[in-house]
């Protein structure tokens, strides 16, 4: 029998995971830890797709009465709006309940099976404001210039697809807002599999210095291999580049997942605060703890 703990708030960051990245689940037990030694939550637990603990059994070991689940995942679309919610069992589930326009998934309270309490079920991390600071926080952790920005050109990176336009939709909604700071001379989206390609990245910029950040969670085979030689960094990708690399008269500083940047954590908490999590000075605290110097974006 399990034991429901009164008044305890449990989060639940689900993610995809990978049977064939080691790697991929690095960031998501970093951030849980994160937010673990904030003490926000009575207990932070972690699911996946293709990892232990899976996703179908992850809320039976939840213990708290108030159950926030934060999906891992850049953008809207069938993993976040049919995978999650089949395998945690929410009843009544639709994607209707977010009345989003792809990019503007709040939270759906609902109720889930086995389980004797209801769930926050919130938006991915990929979509919330936040993640522009912290695409803006990896420009300077690779660039080691807590001012970052003149004089520098600033590429966003997704994988593009047909089969999911909210994928481009996260990547233009936080080039729009990175554009909007002013702080970058020129802020540029930029893709895998759709125009504009970063394999061109040089040709889409005037700007003599360039950040490249891919929008991807976790690194691995696209981060890892295909962005680097696609941009020309590299020919071989086991030979390893420099950062900054030269590229066609300009220098690339290139990033690697954002998802792996510290701030991430900070993310997870503000999707868990818009559901009604009560997490007190918890995202003022990991702010302070990974990112002491940089100023948010938008403020």
């Amino acid at each position: 029998m399990t034991i429901k703990l009164t008044h305890m708030q449990s989060l639940v960051i689900v993610a995809h995971g990978s049977h064939l990245n080691p790697d991929s689940a690095t960031p998501t037990h970093t951030h849980a830890d994160t937010i673990r030694a904030t003490s926000a939550f009575g207990e932070v637990r972690t699911g996946f797709w293709k990892e232990q603990p899976s996703l179908r059994e992850v809320l039976r070991t939840a213990r708290g009465e108030d159950i926030y689940v934060v999906p891992l995942f850049i953008s809207e679309g069938y993993f976040t709006e049919r995978v999650i919610p089949r395998e945690l069992r929410l009843e009544g589930w639709d994607p209707d309940l977010w009345d989003s326009d792809g990019i503007s998934a709040d939270t759906a309270t609902l109720p889930a099976g086995d389980i004797d309490n209801e769930v926050h079920y919130c938006g991915p991390v990929g979509t919330h404001e936040a993640m522009t600071d912290v695409l803006i926080r990896r420009a300077v952790s690779v660039t080691g210039d807590e001012h970052v920005g003149d004089g520098f050109g600033f590429a966003v990176v997704g994988h593009g697809t047909e089969r999911n336009e909210n994928s481009a939709k996260a990547i233009e909604y936080h080039t729009d807002r990175i554009r909007e700071t002013g702080r970058f001379d020129e802020v540029k989206a930029l893709f895998m599999d759709e125009e504009p390609e970063v394999d061109d990245v040089a040709d889409h910029f005037d700007t003599e210095d360039i950040i490249v950040v891919p929008l991807f969670i976790a690194d691995g085979f696209h981060t890892q291999e295909d962005i680097p030689e696609d941009m020309g960094l590299t020919d071989d990708y086991r030979k390893g580049y420099d950062v900054p690399a030269e590229v066609d008269g300009h220098r690339i500083w290139y990033g690697g997942a954002v998802g792996t940047e510290e701030l991430t954590a900070d993310v997870i908490l503000e999707r868990a605060a818009d559901a009604g999590a009560d997490i007190g000075d918890a995202i003022a605290r990991v702010r302070q703890q990974t990112n002491p110097t940089t100023e948010a974006a938008g403020d």
